[in-house]
Formats: structure tokens, C-alpha cells, sequence
């Protein structure tokens, strides 16, 4: 669900991250038992102990490492390459026409009519901030859908992630905006108080409304907004379900039952969570998951979810989200009365507790989002591969969590330069992942451990 309204997107984002995996690829076994697993085989005649020998024979991690990259064919790596890298751009994109639609409104003085307007309609401030914010957000929307329909539509078309029809895509694009539109206007009447009421301290103020207001949003998406897009329903098969569950046992996560999802109506890309609070925790995979993974994928990228409950990545995040809203809104305070002084007049903006400067606000956001953009991903990224390392040690499966990397290479890059991961990534890349599972099989062989392969008699899957 696209978010419409930058203010909105802020105290909306960095809050819940998932894991999404997908490929048809599978990696080629040989090269990569022989860069795991020596020459093992050649002695597993009588007298010889195999079990043992392979506990003894050391795994390279880098060698293994590479084969694994290596078992992805050209054309596919080419077509993810060039499906993640469009991203960077759309990223510029993306911040151009929020700061075009933001300057438009300004200079053209639509957002000081859309305010005249609202108070030509009534004399009280909340119903007359209400009235600005739905129009306002109407008019987001359409200005930005061209870029929208082709970013989330056509190119997710084109690279074969998505399923939906044109119609059904634009229905669910229609339901996101009657969300934003109801959750955008609550949160702005809310701001607005807050500007109203301390017009120099608001930037502190403002920060607790949008961390409350992502609190809400964690609690309720579960139960109240993920169904309006997606049909759950209890995972009727006990073969994947009881491990999952077992898991969740072991580490204390208060659920009974797996919820699977129809996401195959939308993509192709396979995800899963663990998400809600205060008693709306919730297991679920999509059926993507389970057409195209075997049992311990499916384990590995379970494990990695809850990861994200067990470590309060959720309440850490918020943290983090409050801590750069608190920074982003002192900078804007000082920019925005800078720039009222200046343009105000013309713009016809009277102050930050007028809301007809509410693009001057998304402006101003939008750029330092737009600057701290290696930051932010450093901090999910950083959580991200906090849940990959618990998620190895509780599924303890090394391949399959290299395999789940792989799929993810899908539509990410696999193999980027430090400092593409360090400004684009929000996710560890592959190369990193399948890094991570190697130097733990490594580590437990030398300690002794039986090697366990993820991806032994894994299901082909077909394109």
C-alpha cells in the first residue's frame, strides 16, 4: 500500500520488516558440497567412518560462498541487477516528484485557496484542518498516481513479481487511499493542535503524536488493515505448521496456530511475519511460501521472522523512528520559519500552525529523508541481519537459509559493491547472507556438529 502523504509515510515506515524471498533458481549442488564438504565422498567405503570425516573436514566459507553465487545463471543475475538498480533511481524519483507536487502546491498558492476554502466552510479549526487534509491528500494522489501506477504496476509487471490485473491492482490502490485519507486526516488534526498549542516547542510535541500514531498503526495493521487486502486463514497443513510452532515454543511466542495468505493473487514474491502486540501476535506465510520452498526454506525464513519478535526489533525501531523524527522535525522548525519569513507572503502561508505550509512541511521532510537515506537503511539493515544470525541458530539450517538468499536475488541484487549496500540496502545482501550461513556451517562442523543441508532434495519449482 502506497503511502500518499510524506508525514504520513514517516510515522508509518521503519516499523515492521519482512523477509520477502522468491526465485525458480536452485543453487548446483556439486560445486557447492565441493567447496563445503572436501572430498568427503571418495572415502565413505568400508572401514571408513563418513559421518566422522565430515565432521573433521574443514568448510572454506568463501569458496562455498562463491559457489553458491556462482550457481545462478547469467541472464537471471543480469535481470535482478537490472530490476534493483532501476530502484536507485526510482528512489530519486520518488523524492523529485514529492518535492515537485510539494513546490506546485506552494507556488501556485493552490494550498493557501484549499485553506480559504476550508474556512470558508466553517469557523472551527479541527473540522476546517480535516477539510484541507482530505483535499490535499486527494490531490497527492493524483498527481503523483502516474508515477505510482508505473513503479508498483507496470515495471512489477514487466520483471514478472506481479499477478493482479490492472482493475484489481487500482481497487486495492483505492482501499490504501480511503486508509490514508482516514488515518492521514486523524494524525494531522492531531499535529495542528499541537502546532496551535505550542508553536515553539512543537517540534518536541509532534514527535510523541507520530511515534503514538506508529504504535497504533503496529497494533492495528494485523487485525484491522492487512484484511483488507489479504484473506487469512489457519495453515491446515501439520507437516509445516508444527515445526513453525515448535519454534515459536521454544523462544516464547505467544501464538497456537499459522495463518497462510493469499498473496499469490498480487505477487510472486514469497514472504512472511511475525507481527502485532498485546495479544494480537500473529504467524503468517504467504502461499507463494509454500508453492515454491521446501520445509526447512520455509523454516529458515520463519526462524529469521521471529528473530524480529524475539529481539523487540518492533519497540527498537519505534525508538529509532522517534529519535530521527525528534532530529528531522528541530531541522525543520528552524528551515520552515526560514523559509515563511522569506516566501511566506507569496505563498500565502501565515505560520506553522496554518495548514495551508503542510507541503512546505513535506518538503522539507521528504529532503532530509531523502539525505538520510544510507542511515535509515543502515538501521533496518542492521536488525535485518540481527534476525538472519538468530534465525540460523534456531532453525540450524545453513543451506537452506543460503538458498533462501538466493531467491531473494530474484529482484535483489546479489553481489553489490560495499557501498551500494551501504546506501541502497535495507536488507543484508545476498553474498552477505549466504556469507553469514556458511561461516556458521564452518563453525559447527569444527565444533563437531553433524552437517545438516537445507536444501537436500529441495522441490524444483517451475517459472
Amino acid at each position: 500500500m502506497k503511502k500518499f502523504s510524506v508525514l504520513i509515510a514517516i510515522v508509518a515506515g521503519l516499523v515492521v520488516s519482512s523477509m520477502s524471498v522468491l526465485s525458480n533458481e536452485t543453487p548446483a549442488q556439486t560445486s557447492i558440497e565441493s567447496a563445503t564438504s572436501g572430498d568427503a565422498a571418495k572415502f565413505s567405503g568400508p572401514g571408513n567412518d563418513s559421518s566422522a570425516l565430515q565432521r573433521s573436514t574443514p568448510v572454506d566459507p568463501a569458496a562455498a560462498t562463491q559457489a553458491w553465487l556462482n550457481s545462478v545463471p547469467q541472464d537471471k543475475r543480469e535481470k535482478s541487477d537490472a530490476y534493483f538498480e532501476g530502484g536507485y533511481w526510482l528512489i530519486l524519483w520518488n523524492y523529485l516528484v514529492a518535492a515537485a507536487i510539494s513546490i506546485l502546491l506552494l507556488a501556485s498558492r493552490i494550498s493557501a485557496r484549499v485553506r480559504d476554502f476550508s474556512e470558508r466552510l466553517t469557523r472551527y479549526k479541527t473540522p476546517q484542518v480535516a477539510c484541507y487534509s482530505v483535499l490535499c491528500l486527494l490531490l497527492v494522489f493524483v498527481l503523483s498516481f502516474p508515477l505510482n501506477v508505473y513503479e508498483h504496476f507496470f515495471r512489477e509487471h514487466q520483471y514478472g513479481l506481479a499477478t493482479q490485473s490492472f482493475l484489481a491492482w487500482f481497487r486495492e490502490q483505492l482501499i490504501g487511499l480511503g486508509i490514508t485519507l482516514i488515518g492521514g486526516t486523524i494524525v494531522l488534526i492531531v499535529l495542528y493542535a499541537v502546532f496551535r498549542r505550542a508553536p515553539k516547542t512543537w517540534w518536541i510535541w509532534g514527535t510523541g503524536v507520530a511515534v503514538v500514531f506508529s504504535f497504533v498503526l503496529v497494533f492495528i495493521a494485523p487485525v484491522f488493515i492487512e484484511p483488507l487486502f489479504n484473506t487469512y486463514k489457519p495453515l491446515t497443513k501439520p507437516e509445516i505448521s508444527e515445526p513453525i510452532l515448535a519454534m515459536a515454543r521454544a523462544n516464547e511466542i505467544p501464538v497456537k496456530q499459522v495463518f497462510e495468505v493469499d498473496a499469490s493473487r498480487q505477487t510472486t514474491r514469497v514472504s512472511a511475519n511475525v507481527s502485532g502486540i498485546l495479544g494480537t501476535t500473529r504467524i503468517a506465510l504467504n502461499d507463494n511460501l509454500l508453492k515454491q520452498c521446501t520445509i526447512s526454506e520455509i523454516r529458515a525464513v520463519m526462524a529469521h521472522e521471529m528473530g524480529h519478535y524475539v529481539l523487540n526489533h518492533g519497540p527498537k525501531l519505534l525508538t529509532y523512528l522517534g529519535v530521527f523524527i525528534l532530529m528531522g522535525f528541530a531541522l525543520t522548525r528552524v528551515l520552515f520559519d526560514a523559509a515563511v519569513r522569506r516566501w511566506g507572503d507569496k505563498w500565502g502561508v501565515r505560520g506553522i500552525a496554518d495548514p495551508a505550509g503542510l507541503p512546505l512541511l513535506a518538503l522539507l521532510f521528504s529532503t532530509l529523508l531523502f539525505l538520510a537515506t544510507p542511515i535509515l537503511n543502515t538501521v533496518v539493515r542492521v536488525t535485518e541481519r540481527e534476525a538472519d544470525a538468530f534465525g540460523i541458530n534456531t532453525s540450524r539450517e545453513p543451506n537452506a537459509m543460503a538458498n533462501v538468499a538466493l531467491k531473494l536475488g530474484a529482484y535483489r541484487k546479489l553481489n553489490p559493491t560495499p557501498l551500494e549496500e551501504f546506501i541502497f540496502y535495507d536488507h543484508p545482501s545476498g553474498r552477505a547472507r549466504i556469507r553469514m550461513a556458511m561461516d556458521w556451517k564452518a563453525a559447527n562442523l569444527s565444533a563437531g556438529e553433524s552437517p545438516r543441508s537445507g536444501s537436500q532434495n529441495q522441490k524444483q519449482t517451475e517459472e
